[in-house]
């Protein structure tokens, strides 16, 4: 997409965007310069954030294919899903149980472009797609297409991956989790990862900090201590919370350095 056909789309192509940065950052063609200098300067001053976030894709695809495998969940709902790349949540889920339901959200009006166009379902199940804001999720659990998709009186596995840190602001991504945790029956699963500065040295959080206030980074980092609060209520999956890449590991993995993910990880489920 160009930037006059961005345009047409209501899309402001100057301004970066984290779901396009991040597809930047995984090696793909779906971003503009604004997101491309973005994910570089961040990069410039965190060379290892390129690692986190090939540590946190493939955490959701081996936390999919639990929720699929183990726990036996048929449904999915993935807000802040970023731009389709290589084995997405309905991949990884129907190449399991072919009659997965999956319903997407995100709130950038190209990743709803690229995902209908290449986010197809199995014959068995189902795919949809809502353009909505994590912020009110409200919206999100009312919307007819979800309700049309998934049937809330089933378990249902909610994923929250690389998008909670988008919500700044001490305390604030908690009362979302727990409106949309609300809506969903015993037997769910909460999946989510978030970005955290707990590895960093003292020079590199007070760096952080001062992106923020600067306004030159968008993700709100929280210790393991306010993530892990996001799972109160919750049974924690083995093995609890821990950095991204330690979740699950597949065999023979080589672990990175934690100071390299700085993404914490957990599963939990509503008892």
């Amino acid at each position: 997409m160009d930037h006059t056909s961005a345009a047409s789309a209501g899309l402001d192509p100057t301004v970066p965007h984290p779901a396009r940065r991040y597809n930047y950052w995984l090696g793909g063609k779906d971003n503009f310069a604004a997101d491309r200098a973005s994910g570089d300067e961040l990069q410039r001053l965190f060379p290892k954030v390129r690692l986190g976030a090939l540590a946190n894709r493939a955490v959701l695809q081996r936390a999919t294919r639990f929720l699929a495998e183990e726990a036996g969940i048929r449904q999915f709902l993935d807000i802040g899903t970023g731009l389709p790349t290589a084995d997405n949540t309905h991949e990884v889920a129907q190449r399991v149980t072919p009659d997965a339901r999956i319903v997407y959200v995100d709130n950038d009006p190209l990743v709803m472009v690229h995902a209908r166009a290449l986010l197809n379902s199995s014959p068995e199940g189902r795919t949809a797609y809502i353009e909505a804001d994590l912020n009110h999720p409200a919206d999100i659990l009312g919307h007819p297409t979800l309700r049309e998709t998934l049937d809330l009186g089933q378990p249902v596995g909610l994923m929250l991956i690389a998008v909670l840190h988008f919500i700044h602001r001490d305390g604030a991504a908690r009362p979302i989790v727990r409106e949309l945790l609300d809506a969903l029956p015993s037997g769910s699963y909460l999946v989510a990862t978030h970005a955290t500065s707990d590895f960093g040295t003292p020079e590199q959080q007070k760096l952080y900090q001062q992106l923020i206030a600067q306004g030159k980074s968008d993700v709100w980092t929280r210790s393991k201590e306010e993530f892990t609060a996001l799972f109160d209520g919750l049974e924690l999956v083995e093995p609890g919370v821990v950095p991204a890449s330690e979740w699950r590991p597949e065999p023979g993995a080589e672990i990175p350095e934690r100071s390299d993910i700085n993404i914490w990880a957990a599963v939990g489920r509503k008892p």
